[in-house]
């Protein structure tokens, strides 16, 4: 198994199963609910961890709930630890629908505060890090490989934190004295605080998996500063850290990547209540995990299309034909997990009548359910017939009246390109 790091710019191979493989991928920052972007990661991840197990290797895999965030007190002065609650179980809420399962552990900033006060601690002590007025920052300057993972020349890395008590522009936060309006702060050596962003990544990483594990992830834009400034602080703290960084493309709205700064979001909850967690998974296999994925409702709309052809082979089996194996996926899958080549591998048994395999490659990917599709009555085909024939000479309230009747007794009519021109599957 291989798959490309960030930090080597290559394709980088895993130990032989049956290896321990920690993954570590950052999770949300908890002050609203996601955007169906902000799903990529945890699917991604979670799709690898199960193809890992899969293929013998002993899984642990950890995606952290960060409630701890400037962006969390600017959201909601004097109430933010409220806000970070509910926040946090809108996140498992939404990503529970995805049907994915969860991770091994999910740890919070709050519940690991003595193991991020030690970490600044040892760096303030080793000289990596000093103190400025309750503030506390890590030394770029001492740190002489960083840069290594962004490729960022030293010389053209903005100011990731103004504040004129900094040694060096590019040093950044440790930990953060309290400001006025933050209303939930920690006793530390340097006084009442809340750490940096950054440091509760290293911390919470290195108490789950330990010193050295083999994968870390998140989104492209994570990049930098935030995996350079944890694998700096955390190297520099002895620490060998994450040995491959993986990095998944961003998700895009009309050549924008979505995000809560522009605006243009989608929150998972509308994405999943509109299309269906089958149409948004299949959506996800589209485009490589390192490639940019393009939103719209025209993708969305193929990926359902897609869901449909997958149900439909299992309602009216076509004939079964030779076509390649299971070796065949696990080829492409152990090749930088290839989610689009498993894709159109899955529709070469579907065409070809190989429902088991089928069955076993939607399984990888939480699609199982594609293959339990419940043949509808007869007499709602008979219906759907007659509103396709309705359609077809223009007449279109009759159509929108059948289709009612049919909607109305739990069951949807989707037109399809596909014969006979429609499909009935139960309402999500």
């Amino acid at each position: 198994m291989r798959v490309y790091s960030t930090l080597q710019r290559t394709l980088v191979e895993l130990p032989p199963p049956p290896a321990p493989v920690g993954i570590y991928v950052c999770g949300p920052t908890v002050y609203q609910r996601i955007h169906v972007g902000n799903a990529r990661p945890y699917v991604v991840f979670i799709w690898l961890a199960r193809w890992l197990r899969l293929r013998g290797y002993e899984v642990t895999f950890v995606s952290n709930i960060t409630d701890v965030n400037d962006k969390i007190y600017d959201a909601a002065p004097g109430h933010s630890a409220e806000l970070a609650e509910q926040a946090t179980r809108w996140y498992i809420e939404d990503t529970d629908s995805l049907g994915l399962g969860r991770p091994d552990a999910e740890p919070k900033a709050t519940e690991t505060m003595g193991e991020i006060i030690a970490m600044t601690r040892e760096l303030v002590e080793s000289g990596h890090a000093y103190e400025a007025q309750g503030d506390v920052y890590f030394r770029v300057g001492h740190y002489g490989d960083y840069g290594q993972l962004s490729r960022q020349k030293p010389d053209q890395m903005e100011e990731q934190e103004p504040n004129p008590l900094k040694e060096d522009p590019r040093d950044f936060a440790l930990w953060k004295a309290t400001k006025e309006g933050e209303d939930t702060s920690w006793e530390s050596p340097w006084g009442k605080g809340r750490p940096g962003w950054h440091i509760e990544c290293s911390a919470m990483a290195a108490k789950l998996l330990g010193p050295s594990f083999e994968i870390h992830g998140g989104g492209l834009d994570l990049v930098f500063p935030h995996h350079e400034n944890e694998l700096a602080q955390s190297r520099a703290a002895g620490q060998e850290f994450a040995h491959i960084w993986m990095h998944n493309g961003l998700l895009r709205l009309t050549g924008e990547k979505m995000s809560k700064s522009l605006g243009n979001i989608q929150t998972l909850e509308q994405v999943l209540d509109e299309w269906g967690r089958e149409t948004l998974l299949l959506f996800f296999m589209t485009a490589h995990w390192r490639s940019p994925i393009d939103f719209s409702p025209e993708t969305m709309e193929a990926a359902r299309e897609q869901a449909w052809t997958f149900r439909n082979a299992f309602l009216h089996p076509p004939e079964a034909q030779e076509a390649r194996g299971w070796d065949a996926l696990e080829a492409v899958l152990d090749d930088d997990f290839s989610t689009t080549e498993a894709l159109a591998l899955m529709h070469e048994w579907r065409a070809a009548g190989q429902l088991e395999l089928l069955r076993r490659g939607l399984g990888v990917f939480g699609l199982e359910t594609l293959a339990e599709a419940e043949q509808a009555p007869p007499e709602l085909d008979e219906l759907a017939r007659r509103r396709q024939a309705a359609r077809s000479t223009g007449d279109f309230d009759e159509a929108d009246r059948l289709r009612d009747e049919i909607t109305t007794v739990g069951w949807e009519v989707r037109d399809t390109s596909a014969e006979p021109g429609y499909q009935l599957v139960r309402k999500e």
